[in-house]
Parts: C-alpha cells; sequence; structure tokens
C-alpha cells in the first residue's frame, strides 16, 4: 500500500499493480480496494496497464479531513493522477462514475475516461444528501444504509431485509456508511449537469448493462446526448453489477485505441 498527500491534507490509499499506461479507479457507494468489484477490474487491467486502485476519503485506509466538499475529492483524484506521472486514464462506476465526469469536467489530465452507469436518476424534491446526514448525524449508520438501499437504490423489501443477517458484509457496509452522504454530494441533484459536461473534450466511453434498471438505461442515454466527444456502448446480459470479465474488454480496447 502506498499514498498521496491530497491538496487539503488529506492521506489517500492506494495499491498500484500492473505495468503500462496508467489507469485510475474510482468506486462507488460502500465498496473500496478491499470491498466490491473494482479489486478484480485491477487484476484483470493489470497485465496490460499500470492500474491505481484507491480508498475514497473516509474509507479503508484513507483519511477524512472535515469539512466534506466534492471538490476535495475531485482534488483527491488529481492526486493519484499526479502520482502517475500527471497524466492517466480513469474508470469510475456508478457514484464514482459520477466523480469520474466531474473531475474531468475540472480539467484534470485525463487522455480518456471511461463510465458505468452513473446514477443520474433524478431525485425530485427529496434532499438524499441531507437525509442521509440526519443519519450519520445521530449515529444511526443501519438507518443510513436501509434509506440508501431501499429509497435511493431500490432494493427489494427482502434483500434489505436479509442483509443485515450476513454480518461480515453488514459490519463493512457499516464501516463505511458515513461516506453516503459524500456519494450523495458528487450526484448533485441525480440530474445529468449539462452545462457543466457540454464543453468536456475528453474522449469518453459511456456504458450500461443490456438487464439493468430502465432508469440507469437513460440516464447513460442522456449522458451521451450532453457529451461531444463519447461513444455509447451497453454490454450484453449485464446488470449494475456488471462482471469484471464483461467490463474489463471493453476497458481494454477503449483505452489501448490512444496508443495506435
Amino acid at each position: 500500500m502506498s499514498d498521496v498527500v491530497s491538496k487539503d491534507g488529506t492521506r489517500i490509499a492506494y495499491d498500484r499493480m500492473g505495468s503500462g499506461p496508467p489507469v485510475v479507479l474510482i468506486d462507488g457507494a460502500l465498496c473500496s480496494r478491499e470491498f466490491g468489484p473494482m479489486s478484480q477490474i485491477a487484476a484483470l487491467l493489470a497485465p496490460n496497464f499500470t492500474v491505481y486502485l484507491y480508498d475514497r476519503r473516509g474509507r479503508g485506509a484513507s483519511g477524512d479531513t472535515p469539512p466534506y466538499a466534492k471538490a476535495r475529492e475531485v482534488e483527491d483524484v488529481q492526486a493519484l493522477i499526479t502520482a502517475a506521472g500527471g497524466s492517466a486514464f480513469v474508470f469510475g462506476i456508478s457514484s464514482g462514475a459520477g466523480l469520474a465526469l466531474e473531475t474531468a469536467a475540472s480539467g484534470a489530465n485525463i487522455p480518456r475516461l471511461a463510465v458505468y452507469e452513473p446514477p443520474f436518476i433524478g431525485a425530485g424534491q427529496v434532499n438524499h444528501e441531507q437525509r442521509l446526514k440526519s443519519f450519520v448525524a445521530a449515529g444511526h449508520r443501519a438507518a443510513a444504509l436501509k434509506y440508501f438501499m431501499r429509497d435511493m437504490v431500490g432494493a427489494p423489501a427482502l434483500m434489505v431485509l436479509i442483509l443485515p443477517l450476513m454480518r461480515g458484509v453488514w459490519r463493512k457496509l457499516k464501516a463505511v456508511a458515513h461516506t453516503l452522504p459524500y456519494d450523495a454530494a458528487v450526484m448533485g441533484n441525480w440530474e445529468v449537469p449539462a452545462d457543466r459536461l457540454a464543453a468536456m473534450k475528453v474522449p469518453t466511453l459511456a456504458m450500461h448493462g443490456g438487464k439493468t434498471p430502465a432508469r440507469l438505461r437513460s440516464a447513460v442515454e442522456t449522458l451521451v446526448k450532453v457529451l461531444p466527444n463519447v461513444r455509447h456502448r451497453e454490454l450484453p446480459g449485464q446488470t449494475h453489477n456488471v462482471r469484471p470479465a464483461v467490463l474489463v474488454p471493453a476497458l481494454r480496447e477503449f483505452f489501448q485505441e490512444s496508443a495506435r
């Protein structure tokens, strides 16, 4: 494990593996180097790329300097890109895709960007960030998790009931539940930030699964209409929980095009 120091002094922990052009991977909600799909994605990319797999602030071995702001997370990614030599491909999944897009729009040196199902699904009049903050401030991490899964993700009621019984998984989720408001802050009003992204020239691959919920497919389709330099790809048979073995060939093909 290594670390970089972000602009506000927060230490961000990461693993570096493989060889080749650098790629920074950005997790979605609740995931980290040791929990979620990115470790498998990193291992499959490592034969062709130098992969930077990191813990977003507040998770795993990374620090969490208050007060939180979306701009601090953008600076974390920029610090990793600097550590990678000043330029790196970036891949983000779910809310991590939202953070990846925000980082690219900020002017970071990202030659190519790939995103999978950023959840620009709208929130209506509901302030998810504030509700999550209220649960966390009261010390109710389990309630924050259930709200996230039931009211935001739309997970089946049975899953919400069963997860707390899976003690090992539930313990890991509770350990990072305080960062759920961070993901909500990254996503803003949960709509595609068209004005901000319309000027982004970074070549981008926007992906969704063939079996993903309609609202996530629609989110990617809306994003594709906004970005000026974008390629749209559907991964057959995949849901929001995309299989790394299906995802990585698409990433490898897209990132390696820049070397041709």
